[in-house]
């Protein structure tokens, strides 16, 4: 396929230029401050709508699960339809989710709007970089880029104390509404500012948009992976699990094929033939899988635990964001230099450390002597192996692919937190109402953190075992916030 370009590309400086970006900082906003808010106030959407832990799971993996199955498919809809068009549908999706999620009657019906909003997230997320890498011109599309980064970092960083404040002043349901009126000045913006651009069809050859088949078998194999696991919390016949496994066996198996007789797949299965590319992507399914799991249990924690509000148990985490912004750059130059090993194989056990330290949480718990030293250890680590971790994963890569492997690495990471969110609460018998009750939730969240420490412990070898210890040149990362996830990422 070859890029459609512009009549004239875009300048930084220029009005246009200007506008464009200020269009896609805030549609990527929108997704990144929504996932962070709905992570503050689930205590509180749980016991207004009388749900139990396995329903809280299910209000953060519905989003998850079809985001993480669809955000390829919506890259390549941008790429064949028009990236201003599918960002303005995932805006517009996203917006009537986000009104249905206000207005849920039970845990059930936001569940389903959950996955609704996460189709929006997998159109509007690869949209918006899409529209700046082709509507600037070279020599200022970096710097695009990075502002484009930055305040998607400052937008999550922030959408704790606008959570907290929220459930403060206001309903839970407050959480969803407030995305109408940015979703309107988006759609406002980029109607009126924003240029269309795809890419041209080779003769003969299919579109990716095409390869539908492999996205649907992704949502299957990933969602009955996630009922097999949270239908157990719930009390699920063993049987029903068992059939649901076994679906997603035959659903992960088709997708292999599909994609191996696809003329432009969703993922290209002879980037795993580098040994490099698959240990970074295993190393990135462990890890985030870890971290996704601890960012949702540490908030909760801090709120039923401890008995921090709302606003309080958000803003705790903030020196991580802070953490990741100021040092992941250095981070990533140093692993051009020396290669990423020795980062992506110490930043795991400072991370594994930091998360045995919350093991102190009590309803005695001060944040600066209790919370503070575990969050900063924790983000220390996190700033160690981010940026190499990326970088390894784009750099192994042709680089006419590097796009697509950016993209199936951000895939796996979601991938990894879905069934991580999913799994490891329900193994350690984190459950039912245990969320209402300081001691059960307690005894549960020890648990947990232990097989988060372990598998952070695991992730560090995976990298010490896998990676060479001299690595080929990496490519200069493009470090950022993950603005749809709510924590550091992609």
């Amino acid at each position: 396929m070859t890029q459609t370009p512009l009549a004239e590309p875009l300048r930084l400086a220029t009005s246009a230029g200007r506008w464009v970006l200020v269009a896609t900082i805030l549609g990527s906003g929108l997704a990144g401050i929504d996932a962070t808010v709905v992570g503050v106030a689930l205590p509180t959407i749980g016991r207004d709508l009388g749900a139990t832990f396995s329903g809280l799971q299910w209000t953060v993996s519905a989003y998850t699960l079809t985001l993480a199955s669809l955000i390829l498919w919506g890259g390549a809809i941008g790429d064949r339809y028009g990236r201003r068009r599918a960002f303005l549908a995932g805006v517009v999706a996203f917006t009537a989710a986000s009104a249905l999620c206000a207005a849920a009657p039970n845990i059930t019906f936001l569940v389903v709007a959950r996955a609704v909003q996460g189709v929006g997230g997998a159109l509007l997320t690869p949209a918006s970089l899409a529209i700046i890498e082709s509507a600037f011109a070279p020599e200022d599309r970096a710097r695009a880029i990075g502002t484009w980064a930055g305040f998607s970092g400052v937008a999550t960083a922030l959408a704790p104390f606008v959570g907290g404040w929220v459930l403060a002043v206001a309903s839970w349901r407050w959480v969803f509404l407030i995305n109408i009126p940015m979703a309107a000045l988006v759609i406002a913006l980029t109607t009126r500012h924003v240029p269309e651009s795809r890419q041209d069809r080779i003769a003969g050859a299919r579109s990716g948009a095409s390869d539908w088949q492999g996205a649907v078998l992704t949502v299957i194999g990933l969602g009955t992976l996630t009922w097999a696991a949270l239908g157990s919390s719930g009390g699920g016949a063993v049987l029903e699990r068992v059939v649901a496994v076994c679906v997603a066996v035959v659903a992960f198996s088709a997708f292999v094929l599909v994609e191996r007789r696809s003329d432009h797949p969703l993922v290209p299965l002879g980037l795993f033939a580098d040994r490099v590319f698959s240990v970074t992507n295993v190393a990135t399914f462990v890890l985030y899988g870890a971290l996704g799991c601890f960012f949702f249990l540490l908030v909760i924690a801090l709120q039923i635990i401890c008995g921090f509000t709302p606003l309080a148990a958000g803003a705790a985490t903030l020196p991580v964001t802070v953490l990741t912004l100021l040092l992941s750059a250095r981070s990533g130059e140093l692993a051009a230099r020396i290669g990423p090993r020795l980062q992506m194989s110490v930043g795991p056990l400072l991370c594994a450390i930091g998360v045995i330290l919350t093991l102190r949480l009590s309803p005695h718990s001060s944040y600066w002597a209790d919370v503070l030293p575990a969050i900063c250890l924790f983000g220390l680590g996190l700033a160690a192996f981010v940026a190499p971790l990326t970088s390894t994963a784009l750099s192994t890569a042709p680089i006419e692919n590097a796009g697509v492997a950016s993209g199936v690495n951000n895939a796996v990471a979601r991938s990894g937190t879905l069934l991580a969110v999913a799994v490891i609460p329900v193994l350690t018998g984190l459950s039912g109402a245990a969320y209402e009750d300081v001691g059960s939730f307690q005894d549960g969240y020890r648990a947990c953190t232990w097989v988060i420490a372990v598998l952070l412990v695991g992730a560090s070898a995976i990298a010490v075992v896998g990676l060479p210890r001299v690595c080929r040149p990496l490519r200069a990362p493009r470090c950022r916030p993950d603005p749809v996830a709510g924590s550091p990422g992609h």
